[in-house]
């Protein structure tokens, strides 16, 4: 047996092993799971401020005369639609229509695009653009030069101002700015994965370590991907090898104001499009237990008796005391007052779909 390949590490893995984190192999990368808990982090993040090392994300950047056009090509949103500065979600597609990944595109200038693309999928999605570039554009598979920090929470924007001469206030959700944190040159997003507002900060590798610790001196608690995972789950936000892969298309996932079909051509155009005028046959839904258990994911869903779908989240939700998921259903089913039945340790337990997102915050 070939011996396992060794855990990557982001320029935060000293400061989280000591500082007494708990780590797992996620996605081959040895990442904190959590600090103080996964409950007290989340709570940290809804209710005053969190920081997440997510310097295990991917970069990939575009440039060139044609940057526009071969983004335009690859991806399912409308890159037309971008200022200089501004910033979307987006679906980086097969031509069958499936994902490749899901991804943040951000317009530094028109000739210039940066995005930012899932650890486990940065060098899939690399040779993927790198196979669709026709145009006359430079692709480059960045992630060495960036680490990213996620500041979140209500006092995410005040606790990261007090480092900053970049004003941030006029920073709209979805837009970013090239500036300064403590005295580094950083691209600052507002952007974010916990439903909360906050930012995303783009920093060389080798000033990480100490931009964390000036945040958590000013109050921002260390948090792991437990908590950024039961943060995502409340504000019903994909995750892909879960709720999104190469078998499933932005229709079924309840992403369809992410593909722009008049935009012109685009990677998987031809297939959503027959997808849209056949009709999708399965949905992405909310559930909430309804009797004592947990719907974990890969959990098999049945109605009255009869194979239905699968979960694709699910676990405690700290804010609403509920347990709760996301899950594959047919049409037929799909809707909010639908009871399902979870298999849990071979045994159907009662759950009710729901809408979602089942947490929004108060603007």
């Amino acid at each position: 047996m070939p011996e396992p390949a060794p855990l990557k590490t982001t320029p935060l893995h000293a400061v989280h092993r000591n500082s007494g984190a708990k780590m797992v192999d996620f996605g081959g990368w040895d990442m904190p799971v959590q600090y103080s808990g996964i409950l007290d982090e989340h709570q940290a993040v809804r209710t005053a401020v969190g920081l997440f090392d997510v310097s295990h994300m991917g970069e990939i950047e575009i440039r060139g005369p044609q940057a526009f056009d071969l983004v335009q090509w690859i991806s399912s949103n409308d890159a037309a639609k971008l200022k200089i500065g501004q910033a979307h979600y987006s679906g980086l597609l097969y031509d069958h229509g499936g994902f490749v990944d899901d991804i943040l595109v951000h317009k530094v200038a028109d000739d210039h695009y940066f995005l930012c693309v899932n650890a486990s999928n940065q060098d899939a999605d690399y040779a993927h653009i790198v196979s669709q570039n026709r145009f006359d554009a430079a692709v480059e598979n960045a992630g060495h030069r960036y680490a990213q920090l996620a500041i979140q929470g209500p006092l995410g924007p005040a606790t990261l101002q007090k480092l900053t001469t970049t004003d941030l206030a006029p920073i709209k959700y979805y837009h970013f700015v090239d500036g300064e944190v403590a005295g580094v040159p950083a691209r600052i997003a507002r952007t974010g994965y916990t439903g909360e507002d906050g930012f995303e900060i783009y920093v060389p590798p080798s000033e990480a370590p100490a931009l964390w610790t000036k945040l958590v001196e000013l109050g921002a608690k260390p948090a792991g991907l437990g908590a950024r995972n039961t943060l995502r789950l409340e504000a019903a936000m994909a995750l892909y090898g879960h709720e999104i892969d190469a078998t499933i298309s932005p229709l079924e996932a309840g992403l369809s104001w992410i593909v722009k079909f008049d935009k012109g051509d685009f990677n998987g155009r031809a297939k959503l499009a027959e997808q849209k005028e056949k009709g999708i046959t399965r949905k992405l839904c909310g559930f909430e237990m309804t009797e004592r258990g947990i719907g974990r994911d890969g959990y098999e869903i049945s109605v009255d008796g009869v194979k239905a779908g699968w979960v694709t989240s699910g676990g405690p939700s700290p804010t609403t005391g509920k347990n709760i998921g996301l899950c594959y259903l047919p049409l037929a089913y799909a809707n909010p007052g639908q009871t399902i039945q979870i298999s849990i340790r071979n045994q159907p337990v009662g759950a009710v779909v729901v809408p979602t997102p089942f947490y929004k915050r108060a603007k």
